[in-house]
């Protein structure tokens, strides 16, 4: 399977950084399924917490499996292969136990599709063998529109229920009767695991709280097991940095969030203990930024001294290493907070509103006054940001239309505040979303507004905010309406999953992958009308679909807080006031964490950057030849920049960074390679402060690299060496899969003319492609090595049209780069009238007569500077 004719082929070749070796043989085999491609499920920390959990277990071993976009699916479909795990290219239908993670309702077709791409009956009711089908996540506190489908749900969190799920499941195979229903029987024995096929009857409780599931709850952050070394991605995902959970829970109370409820009750881990992690986690991946990330993390309880702890660490030792943290509430945003952000960069800020008026941020519970928002953006803005989000939604209850009218008047009073502040300007987005009612909530009795209503606001929005530089976002109200009837349904919606699934509905979260006409088709066969369900009005004190889950929070609390809010009354954070929401938080509190001091920090050397043979003042340059190979030939030219210049992070090397608003490292990197096209003589030019030996550098970047880069030889920058964009003009191709008369013909042509866009102009430039073929040789019976040069300009100066290697194999031989297999096996310049590497070029002054195929012999300046362009910097 050639991954060059999908998508982002880097999605699927695995190889990754810390990704688990295969070498350990176990008898149980658990696959980790995201129903969401690679970028999205990689973002997931409870996905990377569970890899790592199971990893350690003797007798068990994770891989991944992400669904795929729907090119690949395609493929698998039309040839009849199944989906299959990253680690080890396993059919699915192989491992023993596959575990999904339902983090919104819009995956459940995707869930759906992974078991048929990968021969799984859908229905547990038809799987008397194969893996066991469990799903965690969210979205599992309302098992009931799933239940059809998962053997064993687990309710809560995982650090301590999976390994006891596992154990019962390696116990069944070693010892059991071999039947399916003795190892659910075991399941339901753990407490937070719920099997859909012992609960099975009416959704009823009341008089059957003895069968009610107790959500599972970890006592303590502060000694959970967290990834040390998670993987290190090629493909840039939606989250790309070090995450580290300084806290589980929240004490806020807003009465639309079910995190709030469904994560209680407030855990922190020690600000020690989050600088341990965080330590560990850049030594082993080289990531460049750390976000801390919790359901409030501008509420825990040692902010500003971890900010400080972590900036004399990360920052002021060298390593410029930036701070992010999620969405803040707005009481949560201070001077002394966004100033600890900023330190290395100013990264992206959100602020999450929900409601625009007073009276409807009583209803929901959203403590904040209006100057408080002035304050906040004036701070954010005044400490330097250009970038800011606000988040609100429409179709709360009780919302009226001056509720909707403050949200533009409210974005309006950042703008004001950034036009005072920024004198670049300001970008600020509003993003726009329906109130979806959500199970264990206080609002969870409440319906959806229709869609209409939804439409007619978002209407409104879009021509108040028409002129006022503002940029307004809004989640299609269709979606809204299908997450909201899969949140509160029941299981007579398995019927509308399967439906849907059979037209084709997956990936639903994805609005331009969003199939309306499928659900509308599945509803009208099924009988089942999605309005209702999303717009349906539960009385309280009836049985609900999610009756059966016991997440510790008594629905009394939750009726108290639907009244209060009715009411217009506020609920005080639970660390002022204890609002006796059933779970006893004392017995399961933290232990308080000791304090760091925000002066002195720990007391504990920061190790410096790596230097060998002492303190020198000037830069040092290193020029490394290396090459692209096996799996990573289908990396893109930033995923191969990305993935070398983490590998220099992790290997220590004291890069040199640039100045200013955002510091990059000066990696200065040679022609850019293609998607798919391998190297094997490709350049970077290192800056670096102080002397670091040539042979130390290759071996301590040979040691970080993955499987199919290599350096192969390093050698110092003179202070004349040209940079690499400057130098190189010529570049030799081996191209197999190709008829070489083909390409022998081509060289009988005078020319051969393409259109391309001229991007300053937006007209099209025609250029002669058969000037840029400077020579072709036949190598095999069906392979040629190609020589191609940028074109020159008249008079035989340089500067005239550069190759692009997709029309030079078009034109030679009428085919796309994913139809052949491509090498680069040189890159050369012009060195006193003939062609030479960018190694040999560093001799300067020295006469070499010919290119030689071994390595050149490396030579020792100490003290040289770092000189030409620095193009290609990772940004």
């Amino acid at each position: 399977m050639r991954l060059l004719k999908f998508q982002k082929p880097s999605r699927y070749i695995g190889n990754e950084v810390n990704s688990f070796s295969l070498h350990k043989e176990t008898p149980l085999k658990v696959a980790l399924a995201f129903p969401d491609v690679y970028e999205v499920g990689m973002s997931h920390l409870g996905l990377k917490i569970l890899y790592h959990i199971i990893n350690r277990l003797p007798y068990a071993v994770a891989e991944r499996v992400f669904h795929p976009w729907t090119d690949l699916e395609a493929y698998l479909r039309e040839n009849s292969l199944p989906l299959r795990s990253l680690e080890s290219d396993r059919p699915l239908e192989d491992f023993d136990v596959v575990g999904f993670s339902l983090q919104y309702e819009l995956s459940y077709t995707s869930v759906l599709n992974m078991l048929a791409l990968s021969g799984i009956p859908l229905e547990s009711e038809e799987r008397s063998s194969g893996p066991l089908i469990v799903a965690g996540g969210p979205s599992a506190v309302n098992p009931a529109p799933m239940s059809a489908f998962i053997d064993a749900f687990l309710i809560g969190d995982g650090e301590e229920a999976v390994p006891e799920m596992l154990e019962a499941v390696f116990r069944w195979k070693r010892e059991g009767d071999g039947g399916r229903e003795s190892l659910l029987r075991m399941l339901a024995e753990i407490e937070g695991v719920y099997v859909p096929s012992i609960y099975r009857n009416s959704y009823g409780l009341r008089d059957h709280d003895g069968l009610r599931v107790r959500r599972r709850i970890i006592s303590s952050l502060e000694d959970a097991p967290y990834p040390s070394a998670p993987v290190v991605p090629y493909a840039q995902l939606v989250h790309d940095r070090v995450n580290i959970e300084v806290s589980r829970g929240c004490t806020m109370g807003c009465r639309f969030c079910q995190a709030g409820i469904i994560y209680r009750p407030l855990r922190e881990r020690s600000p020690e203990k989050v600088i341990e992690l965080a330590s560990r986690a850049l030594a082993a991946t080289g990531h460049e930024e750390v976000s801390f990330t919790s359901l409030s993390a501008g509420d825990y309880s040692q902010l500003l001294p971890l900010i400080n702890e972590f900036n004399r660490r990360f920052l002021f030792s060298g390593s410029n290493c930036a701070l992010s943290l999620p969405s803040l509430r707005v009481k949560a945003v201070s001077g002394e907070v966004l100033r600890g952000i900023k330190a290395v960069r100013k990264t992206g800020f959100t602020i999450a509103p929900e409601a625009a008026t007073p009276r409807l941020r009583l209803v929901i519970n959203k403590d904040f006054e209006e100057e408080d928002f002035e304050r906040a953006v004036d701070t954010l803005f005044k400490e330097g940001w250009l970038n800011l989000k606000l988040y609100y939604m429409i179709g709360l209850p009780t919302e009226r239309d001056e509720d909707v009218e403050g949200i533009p008047r409210m974005a309006v009073k950042a703008l004001k505040a950034a036009r005072r502040h920024a004198k670049r300007g300001a970008n600020i987005s509003v993003s726009v979303s329906s109130f979806v009612p959500k199970p264990h909530t206080p609002f969870q009795w409440c319906p959806q507004q229709g869609i209409d209503e939804l439409v007619r606001k978002k209407v409104f929005l879009r021509n108040a905010f028409r002129g006022k530089n503002i940029n307004l976002k809004g989640h299609d109200e269709n979606l809204s309406r299908l997450e909201a009837a899969f949140a509160r349904g029941d299981e007579k919606l398995s019927k509308l999953l399967v439906a849907a699934h059979r037209r084709g509905a997956r990936l639903d979260a994805w609005s331009d992958l969003f199939n309306r006409e499928a659900w509308l088709a599945a509803a009208d066969e099924t009988g089942i009308d999605i309005a209702a369900y999303a717009q349906k009005t539960f009385t309280p004190g009836c049985p609900l679909p999610w009756g059966r889950i016991d997440t510790g929070v008594s629905e009394s609390f939750l009726m108290k807080e639907y009244e209060k809010a009715a009411a217009l009354e506020k609920t005080e954070d639970c660390r002022q006031r204890c609002s006796a929401c059933g779970l006893a938080c004392d017995s399961k509190a933290a232990p308080q964490p000791s304090l760091i001091e925000a002066e002195t920090g720990f007391h504990e050397k920061t190790a410096a950057p790596l230097t060998c043979g002492g303190k020198i003042d000037k830069t040092f340059g290193l020029r490394l030849e290396f090459s692209k190979t096996d799996l990573l030939g289908v990396l893109s030219h930033r995923e191969l920049m990305t993935a070398i210049a983490r590998a220099i992070r992790r290997a220590g090397l004291p890069v040199e960074y640039s100045k200013g608003f955002h510091p990059a490292p000066k990696i200065s990197f040679g022609p850019p390679l293609g998607v798919g096209v391998k190297g094997f003589r490709e350049y970077i030019d290192l800056a670096l402060v102080g002397y670091v030996p040539a042979e130390k550098t290759v071996a301590l970047l040979n040691a970080e690299l993955p499987r199919g880069i290599r350096v192969n030889a390093a050698k110092p920058i003179s202070g004349k060496a040209p940079a690499l964009q400057n130098f190189i003009s010529c570049y030799v191709y081996e191209i197999i899969g190709v008829n070489p008369e083909m390409a022998l013909e081509f060289m009988k042509k005078d020319d051969f003319w393409v259109e391309r866009d001229d991007d300053r102009s937006n007209k099209k430039d025609r250029v002669n492609i058969r000037r840029m073929v400077q020579e072709v040789r036949v190598t095999q019976a069906d392979g040629v090595e190609v020589w191609l040069r940028d074109d020159e300009l008249p008079g035989g100066s340089s500067g005239g049209p550069k190759v692009r290697l997709e029309e030079a194999v078009g034109a030679i031989f009428g085919l796309s780069l994913p139809d052949v297999d491509i090498t680069r096996v040189k890159l050369l310049g012009r060195l006193e009238g003939r062609w030479a590497t960018p190694m040999e070029v560093l001799f300067s002054g020295e006469e070499t007569t010919q290119e030689t195929d071994h390595p050149l012999p490396t030579l020792y300046l100490e003290g040289r500077g770092f000189h030409g362009k620095q193009s290609g910097q990772i940004e």
